[in-house]
């Protein structure tokens, strides 16, 4: 491997590493009104919505309810128990999974 190559690693490290920390470093410096603080803590919750909602809808082309009630039992926890994200994830694929050894 030729140095040239070891520098454009390098600089596509630092490329990539710099967007990624920078926002790390300066957010805490930065105070914010507590409406963006509010809308800042939801971007996790809206993002992990946006990747897991079409997998609802596409699980399996044959039984398509399965998905739509894994996504109503998430649903409900998080309403209803006020679940951390994680377990309702877990609970709703361990749902999903019993529903496929019933059918």
């Amino acid at each position: 491997m030729n140095t040239n190559m070891i520098f454009l690693i390098l600089g596509m490290a630092l490329v990539t590493y710099i967007p990624r920390a920078l926002p790390a470093v300066i957010i805490d410096k930065m105070k914010f009104s507590p409406k963006v603080e509010k809308f800042l803590s939801l971007i996790p919750y809206t993002a992990m919505a946006a990747l897991i909602f079409p997998g609802v809808l596409t699980v399996d082309a044959n039984l398509w309810y399965i998905g739509v009630i894994g996504g109503i039992v998430a649903i409900l926890l998080s309403l209803i128990k006020k679940m951390p994200v994680a377990a309702v994830v877990v609970v709703s694929v361990v749902a999903d999974m019993l529903l496929y050894t019933v059918i």
